[in-house]
């Protein structure tokens, strides 16, 4: 579960460094905190999250997955789930 709760973190940065004036900066992100309700995030904003996560996360993201992806904690357990890539498996 730490696993999780470390992506959770790295995801809580991310949206941090996206600078979106519709996300109060003080705005606490945890597991439940959702997507398009708490962080207000529409289709194109969604597009530009998931490229900074590919880059935060060096992973590849299926469009398949997102419409099962409602909170951060989804987010976080589809990022635990992804391969390593193969660099960092040596």
């Amino acid at each position: 579960m730490q696993a999780t709760e470390d992506a959770v973190q790295a995801i809580a940065e991310v949206v941090r460094s996206l600078k979106n004036p519709a996300i109060p900066q003080d705005l606490p992100i945890a597991a439940d905190t959702t997507l398009a309700h708490d962080l207000k995030l529409d289709s194109l904003a969604v597009m530009d999250f998931v490229m900074a996560l590919e880059q935060r996360f060096d992973t590849v993201i299926s469009m398949d997955d997102l419409p099962d992806v409602q909170t951060v904690g989804d987010l976080a357990r589809l990022l635990d789930a992804q391969p390593q890539p193969a660099a960092s498996l040596s």
